[in-house]
């Protein structure tokens, strides 16, 4: 076990699973988000393989490539984190209002059902607007506002149940701090879909519709999913036995800061006109100045917490994928972050820039739900796989972000497969040939994922192991 870092404020950040209630909502949000992963994986084999040089003169092209995309990204980033953030807010929650919190958890589960089953019953158009991608048929449409309901719903619960926080708190009371953060961040986010939604001018259709119905939501979901990785980060670091550098007051401080941006969205929806470009640019700027007010000093405690945990023999074996995770999880953020700097034009450094910071994201969240596992009564993750999956995910990734930043450097555009990508030199073939292979790693890392949690999540129950447990 690592010795803690010898600094004043070096404290442990835990938050304790309680035995109730709370817990079985925890799980059912868990099981959500883990189906959602499996359905994902499987559009994603789909989509990668439709944008390998060779490979995707296999498969039916364009057609196929876009309706892959908007459900592997609907799954694997919107049910995903929502899923995620409905098990993180059950347990910061109280017991109350039971019956609200199970409908909101089934409404999500059946619109994500219906989202999965649309493209084998006549798709629709695929239209592909930032943030959330939709199948523009009425079987994609009633399940994404049954998904959206269920959301509300979770949301207005945890607002309303959030604990209260007194003057005096220690490192758990910062991680609820952060949670609450989170709630009232996606509250935010609904607002302006709901604003967007009566806003929007009547004469758009299409993707300009649905471009300007998602923007503003979309980009304050973002302050969402980054204070839930900052509070995996903090809550990972403590569990594997190294000691954060930050005082309680001054990780509630970096919450802080990650949550304040998210109400310029408002103000950006009074000062102007939703379809107009100072409306889009504010909203830009607010989601990447915002951010990296409380990512970067917080990865730099991170960094210096994890420094003295070098040697992976001395870590417990339970550890050991938290670790993975977490070290996975900072670099991914770091290089989606530093790619974003550099965008330029609509090409393929776009995505690479956004799958950075959402695997950063989605790794965190991973290596929360292995240490969470025993906690809510399931078996903890073990043995080499648990592991290497971390690293297998975060390096597919890195590959696959590599090669589309290569091809985007020769112009090649983003959204397209298939001949639309037109790739006429060695260079650009590849480019997007590493980002296939990276993809395919990738998924391959993501299907250990699954493995190791489904292992864990059959394996016999262990109710005792969640008594007290943080």
């Amino acid at each position: 076990m690592s010795q803690p870092v010898n600094l004043q404020y070096a404290v442990d950040y835990a938050l304790t699973v309680p035995d109730d209630a709370r817990r079985t909502l925890a799980r059912g949000w868990l099981w959500l988000g883990l189906l959602a992963l499996i359905g994902s994986g499987v559009f994603s084999v789909l989509l990668v393989l439709s944008r390998t040089p060779v490979l995707q003169n296999l498969l039916p092209l364009a057609d196929f490539f876009h309706v892959a995309l908007v459900v592997h990204v609907d799954l694997s980033v919107l049910v995903w984190f929502i899923s995620q953030a409905g098990m993180l807010w059950s347990i910061n929650s109280s017991t109350r209002a039971l019956l609200l919190a199970k409908t909101a958890l089934w409404l999500c589960a059946s619109g994500a059902v219906l989202l999965s089953l649309a493209p084998f019953f006549g798709w629709g158009e695929a239209i592909m607007a930032n943030y959330i991608p939709v199948l523009n048929g009425p079987l994609f449409l009633s399940g994404l506002v049954l998904f959206a309901t269920g959301f509300a719903l979770l949301v207005l619960r945890s607002l309303v149940l959030a604990p209260i926080l007194g003057r005096r708190f220690d490192a758990g009371g910062a991680l609820r701090f952060g949670l609450n953060a989170s709630v009232v961040s996606a509250a935010v986010a609904l607002l302006a879909f709901g604003w967007s939604y009566a806003a929007v001018p009547d004469s758009l259709s299409g993707k300009a519709y649905y471009e300007i119905l998602f923007w503003g939501g979309g980009h304050a979901l973002q302050f969402t999913w980054t204070l839930l990785m900052l509070v995996a980060w903090l809550w990972l670091t403590s569990a594997i036995g190294a000691r954060v550098p930050l005082s309680p007051r001054i990780a509630l401080l970096m919450f802080l800061l990650a949550l304040l941006c998210v109400f310029v969205t408002p103000y950006a929806y009074l000062a102007y006109p939703i379809a107009s470009v100072e409306h889009r640019n504010l909203l830009t700027w607010a989601m990447r100045f915002g951010g990296g007010l409380a990512i970067l000093p917080m990865s730099l405690a991170v960094l210096v917490a994890l420094s003295p945990v070098s040697e992976l023999s001395k870590l417990p074996e339970q550890s050991r994928p938290l670790r993975a995770a977490l070290i996975s999880s900072v670099l991914l953020f770091a290089v989606g972050g530093m790619i974003g700097i550099f965008i330029s034009g609509s090409n393929v450094k776009i995505p690479a820039h956004y799958h950075g910071s959402i695997v950063g994201v989605t790794l965190a969240l991973m290596g929360l739900a292995y240490h969470l596992l025993p906690r809510l009564g399931y078996a903890a993750p073990s043995g080499r796989l648990a592991t290497l999956q971390p690293y297998l995910y975060g390096a597919g990734q890195l590959m696959h972000i590599v090669g589309l930043v290569w091809s985007g450097g020769y112009g090649v555009q983003r959204k397209v497969g298939g001949a639309d990508q037109v790739l006429r030199g060695a260079g650009e073939i590849a480019g997007m040939g590493l980002m296939g292979l990276g993809g395919l790693i990738a998924i391959i890392g993501g299907l250990l994922f699954v493995i190791v949690m489904l292992r864990a999540m059959l394996a016999p129950a262990n109710p005792a192991s969640s008594q007290g447990s943080t």
